[in-house]
Order: structure tokens, then C-alpha cells, then sequence
């Protein structure tokens, strides 16, 4: 998804949720947003999202607390492929 953000390897937000993190990954970079979110808002369920080493859907999914220096993952599945 780097190619949505110019490339960037990391990208600074200030919010303090996971969620709150990702709405403004798509405002600072909004081609962006159809990877990150479906017609109705919510989040592309291809996507894994990670706080540091751990899925966000152990601790409280969007809703997850972020603080000064935490890590946010953003990767998507990747299926496919030729036997």
C-alpha cells in the first residue's frame, strides 16, 4: 500500500485510537481509502491490523488505545497464486 502514501515507510498520526489512526492515514493520504475501507465505512476485512506484535482483534479491535511511539501494522492478506 506504500504506493497510496508516496512511498512512505511510516506515517506520524496523533489520535489516540487505532481507528482514529487509520481515518487519518486516509485523510492525509485518500487514495488510500478504498484499500483501507468499504462503501459503508467500515474496514476492509482483508486487512490485518496490528498494534506492535499483536492483532488488534485480541484487544480492543478500532478501539485499541495508542500512545506516543506505538507501532500500527497495516498489512493485506495476499491469496492467489499458481500450483
Amino acid at each position: 500500500m506504500r504506493k497510496f502514501t508516496d512511498n512512505k515507510e511510516k506515517i506520524v498520526t496523533s489520535v489516540e485510537s487505532v481507528g482514529d489512526s487509520i481515518l487519518q492515514l486516509g485523510t492525509l493520504h485518500p487514495d488510500l481509502n478504498k484499500h483501507l475501507f468499504k462503501d459503508d465505512g467500515a474496514l476492509q476485512t482483508f486487512l490485518k491490523i496490528y498494534l506492535g506484535d499483536t492483532d488488534i482483534k485480541v484487544l480492543q479491535n478500532e478501539d485499541t488505545p495508542v500512545k506516543d511511539g506505538d507501532v500500527i501494522s497495516i498489512i493485506p492478506a495476499i491469496a492467489g497464486g499458481k500450483q
